[in-house]
Parts: C-alpha cells; sequence; structure tokens
C-alpha cells in the first residue's frame, strides 16, 4: 500500500514497494519474492488463507522459512489459520506496517527486514507460525490488533511476546508447550460471529439460525455469560446439533462455568454450548470453520476446543 501525497489517501500499488532490499544479509542469504494476493486485508477470506497455506506448504520444500507481508486488519486471522493448517518446523512468519511505506516515519521496511532476521534465527525453528512487529515476537495464536494506528497495535494481551528484537540479535524467551495442526484440503462452511451486549434476546440469534449456520461463534459477557433472554434461541440452535462456540469478548482470561443463574456459563454448559481456552472470537471461527472440515462429531469439536491448549 501507498499513500497518496495529494489526497492522503492509502490505496494498493502494481509494484511491491518493499521488492528491493537495501539491507545486507551476507552473501550466502537468498531472498525471492513470490506475489500469492495484492489485496486489501479486508479483502481476504479464508479461502485465500488456506490457498495462501498451500502455496507456504510448497515453498518449504525449497525455502528455509517465509515471510508473509500482510494488510494489518486480518492478519492475526490468516496467521492463526496457517498456524493451524501448515504442519512444519520451518518459520512462518507474518508481519505488516501500521504506515504506508512512502509515509513519514514508516515502519513497513523496519519490520520486513526484523521478520528475515527473525527467519534467519535457528532459534526461530518449532515455534509455530509467527507474527513479528514493532521489535517484538508474537505467537499466532495470541497476537492481536489492539489499536487502529498505533505502531504497536499488536499485542498478546493474555501472555506477552515470545520473543524480542534487538539491534544484535533474536531472543526468545517462552514458547507454547504444544501445537497440533489441522489440515484440511477446501474451507466450505457458514460459522457465524456475534457479539453479546446488555438486553440482548433471541433475535439476532434466530436471524442467523435461519441462514443455516454450520457452527456459531459469540462473544459472551466477562467469563462466559449470557443475557437470559439468548437462551430460547441458544436451546433451538443446539437441538439442530449446530455447534456454539463462547469466548468472552475480553481480551483476557478464559471463558468457564462459573455462574449458575439464567444464562451463566455453567447452565451455558450443561445445555451443550462449547468453551474455548482463550481464544479471541474471529480465531474461534478460522478454528471451528477448519474442524468442521474434519468432523462433524460434536463430542470431537468440545475436545478439539476445550482439551486443546489452543
Amino acid at each position: 500500500m501507498l499513500e497518496n501525497k495529494e489526497t492522503g489517501e492509502v490505496n494498493t500499488t502494481n509494484d511491491h514497494p518493499l521488492a528491493n532490499i537495501t539491507y545486507n544479509f551476507g552473501e550466502d542469504v537468498v531472498i525471492d519474492e513470490h506475489i500469492e494476493f495484492s489485496l486489501p486485508s479486508p479483502h481476504i477470506t479464508p479461502n485465500h488463507m488456506l490457498q495462501l497455506a498451500k502455496t507456504v506448504e510448497k515453498l518449504l520444500t525449497e525455502y528455509e522459512g517465509v515471510v508473509i507481508t500482510h494488510g494489518t486488519d486480518t492478519l492475526e486471522e490468516t496467521a492463526y489459520l496457517l498456524d493451524l493448517v501448515l504442519d512444519t518446523e520451518k518459520p512462518v512468519i507474518l508481519t505488516g506496517a501500521m504506515r504506508s511505506s512512502n509515509e513519514i516515519g514508516s515502519d513497513a521496511l523496519y519490520n520486513l527486514i526484523s521478520s528475515i532476521r527473525v527467519v534467519l534465527s535457528p532459534a526461530a525453528y518449532s515455534k509455530g507460525v509467527l507474527v513479528v512487529m514493532n521489535d517484538e515476537i508474537h505467537s499466532a495464536v495470541n497476537v492481536t490488533k489492539t489499536s487502529t494506528s498505533n505502531v504497536a497495535t499488536f499485542q498478546s494481551p493474555q501472555y506477552g511476546p515470545i520473543g524480542i528484537i534487538t539491534k544484535e540479535t533474536i531472543i526468545f524467551h517462552h514458547q507454547l508447550i504444544s501445537r497440533t495442526t489441522y489440515p484440511v484440503e477446501n474451507i466450505t462452511k457458514n460459522v457465524p460471529l456475534l457479539k453479546a451486549y446488555a438486553g440482548m434476546d433471541s433475535t439476532i440469534i434466530d436471524l442467523i439460525a435461519n441462514g443455516n449456520p454450520d457452527g456459531l461463534i459469540i462473544e459472551g459477557l466477562g467469563q462466559g455469560n449470557l443475557p437470559k433472554q439468548t437462551i430460547p434461541a441458544i436451546k433451538r440452535i443446539l437441538a439442530k446439533d449446530i455447534p456454539i462456540i463462547l469466548v468472552s469478548r475480553s481480551f483476557r482470561g478464559n471463558v468457564q462455568p462459573t455462574y449458575s443463574y439464567e444464562g451463566g456459563g455453567k447452565k451455558l454448559k450443561e445445555l451443550g454450548v462449547i468453551f474455548t481456552n482463550g481464544l479471541t472470537g474471529p480465531k474461534a471461527r478460522i478454528k471451528l470453520l477448519i474442524a468442521l472440515e474434519n468432523t462433524s462429531d460434536l463430542q470431537v469439536i468440545r475436545d478439539i476446543f476445550e482439551n486443546d491448549i489452543y
């Protein structure tokens, strides 16, 4: 993306503005460029993400690692889908920029150079898909965009970054203890995402149900609670064996079956609502899309969400 200096608009460009990297990585480092899509990130769909994953899988038979430049709006979803479907120990990194490459103070080139430095680090192996921005290294499962414009927008509110980048070295200070992949060939399911709010009733959930979803993600209140007026619609969806996955609309913490009033987490779990393990709503949706391509067994789906760390 480039900024039009006359109008201030930011739009796509035919040439990748970072194609000619002047940073010296050493004579033994070969960097090739592949253009998979030229799209604003709001136009990226899960099928684009899966196509990208298949391309990366092929490239990793020839290369030691891959860096993907990506718009920031849906970067975390692409990173997480890649993390779910790619079975590789080689480093795969996504990066982006909050300021276009021709804006004053652009972080574009710096983030790209940082990402290549991380890919070249032996310590980056076996870490899953990573996001590198603003001198920090984040795991795909935890990272999220927290600000609309700040260059430090990408954060991992639950556990923090897993590493940092200094002028001299790449430092990893912790990592995920396990990782499960779910290879798929296609993404065909319909999974909406709904955020709970005060005074919510069954109306919007019934409207979603009329669209014949294959599953539903709900960002619940607090530790995983819903207004009691939503319960009739929740029961109607569950009666059709359609999985409902519950996450919290809060940045930190896990949903838990704590409250036993009507609409409380304990009652929801007793009804058959499936709880997650710290995922955001958009990432839970990506995971359910992948899970549904592999199975329609509700118990298996429950295990995927409640027994996997991520």
